[in-house]
């Protein structure tokens, strides 16, 4: 029988009507009944995930990578909301070949057409599943097996909210039975990162008329910045010199608001244009979504210049063109 750690961290599946009170990470699994896997529990949160700290994570982290180490597949459960940047980090913090997979419920237990369970024990097939490994973390919701890369969160209620905007699922769970249609071309790191809470990096999505007040605010108090910019990569032109400063001082990544797609690089060359950006100092953040963006820039501020994997300014870059697959850090 295959063995699988189970973290509980709070969220709808565990919730206990609409108020704050959370079940336990056993009353969650009791409502499987007896799973097909030996099933190791560790209850180390009760917390709705907007609540969730770095330090929590940090925490998780290590205790995935424990597990792991041990040779047992991982099942995270947790709230929907920032379940998406959860399974991003440790896919950035915990290299292996075990299958990691995060899961949680978009309705509560008491409510008709709870998911929760169904939602568990897929996960828990995934987890289990030696045709699983050497995918990266994954998120499994819905009968749906996606990459922690590429998922998030789409709909603010439905249960189907998870998608992989421009990619789709990597595969689905019929029967209980992991089918796995695709497999990723690499890893999001090849170098195991760490996170450092006390490293601070922003995130600023432009709007239109935007005047860069808030750009004003993060070069005396972060030590990167991820700019959520319009289309493909653009910016209004009164904001070039003030980004083309700051990236000359923190590195500051260009990522798209839209939601799915890429930032470009050459198509467009006008004042504000990606290609102007780009070469100006900013660094491309690819098919990544703002948040996951802003996550690795901050595990490769963490793990320092002076860190074994050396990210510099150039290893950002190259770091990123690796977890975006066009280029290998």
């Amino acid at each position: 029988m295959s063995r699988v750690t189970v973290f509980t961290l709070g969220g709808t599946i565990s919730a206990r009507g609409g108020d704050a009170s959370r079940m336990t990470g056993a009353e969650v699994l009791a409502g499987l009944g007896a799973p097909d896997v030996e099933v190791e529990l560790r209850d180390v949160r009760r917390l709705p995930s907007s609540s969730l700290s770095f330090e929590d994570l940090v925490a998780l982290a290590h205790e995935v990578r424990e597990a792991v180490a041990g040779g047992s597949g991982v099942v995270v459960v947790q709230g929907t909301d920032t379940l998406e940047e959860t399974a991003f980090l440790l896919d950035l913090l915990c290299v292996t070949s075990e299958p990691i997979v995060v899961t949680g419920a978009m309705r509560r237990p008491d409510l008709p057409g709870a998911d929760g369970p169904a939602n568990l024990a897929a996960a828990l097939a995934v987890a289990a599943d030696p045709g699983c490994r050497d995918l990266g973390v994954l998120v499994v919701l819905a009968d749906e097996i996606h990459a922690a890369r590429l998922a998030r969160k789409t709909h603010t209620t439905s249960v189907a909210t998870f998608g992989s905007p421009g990619a789709g699922p990597l595969g689905m769970v019929v029967e209980g039975e992991p089918r796995i249609l695709l497999r990723p071309t690499g890893t999001s790191a090849i170098h195991p990162l760490r996170l450092d809470p006390a490293v601070r990096v922003a995130l600023i999505t432009l709007t239109v008329g935007d005047r860069g007040e808030l750009l004003e605010a993060v070069d005396s108090r972060f030590d990167g910045l991820v700019v959520a910019a319009f289309g493909a990569g653009h910016v209004p032109t009164w904001l070039v010199e003030p980004l083309a400063e700051l990236a000359d001082r923190i590195p500051v990544v260009l990522a798209s608001r839209t939601g799915a797609g890429a930032t470009l690089s050459r198509t467009y060359r006008g004042p504000g244009s990606e290609y102007d950006l780009l070469h100006r100092g900013l660094v491309p953040a690819g098919p990544l979504d703002p948040a996951k963006a802003r996550l690795l820039l901050h595990a490769l501020l963490s793990s320092g210049a002076k860190g074994p994997a050396g990210y510099d300014r150039p290893g950002i870059t190259a770091a990123f063109a690796h977890v975006n697959g066009t280029g290998l850090a």
